[in-house]
């Protein structure tokens, strides 16, 4: 990339918020950094749909490992296969089991060190605020502390802008900006369980789902069940 000036580091696990984001920033101008993160996610079929996506952009693609961290983290269904994944709606306490303690924090730090070193203007999450009830790490609170973070972190080194744009938007708001910058939604996967096709129950694609019909728009995705 001959200008870097322009360079937004993306949180990109493949699924239809980072879709979405890509979308926005290529929209605004920015060359794209596509960082995903393999932490041995049971829906590990994300990573596969990031390539697509990042394929459609034609943008720099890395996806880092972070298996050996994910290993060492028992007790959400998201990374241990001894825990079932929670069926239904994000505000029910089910959900709780989907946490990875420091996820997005974690994963947003890693890209700032990267965004710092490529001499990247953003480091942008896919973060929104459905997800608010259930992750911590989701909420404008922070948001506002990984700036701080990140600000005294690299003081004196260049120093990207922590970016959510979505935050305090909806799945649906999210639906209709995918909509409005033909974001390629049909390569992304949002499914925790990883099988051959969304499963239609768990959390993610029944929120997936219903933020189409909100929405209006009619649905891309393949659904083993009924979402």
């Amino acid at each position: 990339m001959a200008d870097n000036t322009r360079l937004a580091a993306l949180s990109f696990s493949g699924g239809m918020d980072s879709t979405t984001l890509a979308a926005h920033y290529d929209h605004q101008g920015y060359d794209l950094l596509l960082l995903s993160f393999d932490y041995g996610q049971r829906h590990h079929r994300e990573l596969e749909a990031a390539r697509r996506v990042a394929g459609h952009y034609q943008a720099e693609h890395h996806v880092v490992d972070l298996t050996a961290v994910g290993a060492l983290m028992p007790g959400s269904a998201l990374t241990d296969l001894t825990v079932d994944v929670p069926e239904g709606h994000y505000a029910a306490d089910s959900m709780r089991t989907t946490v990875v303690p420091n996820r997005n924090a974690i994963m947003a730090n890693v890209a700032v060190g990267i965004a710092s070193a490529r001499g990247a203007e953003i480091v942008a999450l896919g973060i929104h605020a459905g997800d608010h009830a259930v992750y911590p790490d989701c909420r404008p609170e922070f948001l506002t502390a990984l700036q701080a973070c990140v600000t005294s972190a690299l003081d004196g080194f260049a120093t990207p802008v922590v970016e959510a744009p979505f935050i305090h938007g909806t799945k649906t708001d999210i639906a209709r900006r995918a909509a409005e910058l033909g974001a390629p939604i049909a390569l992304s996967w949002s499914c925790y369980n990883g099988g051959a096709a969304h499963c239609g129950r768990c959390g993610t694609c029944v929120e997936r789902h219903e933020a189409f019909t909100e929405a209006g728009l009619l649905d891309p995705t393949e659904y083993a069940g009924a979402a």
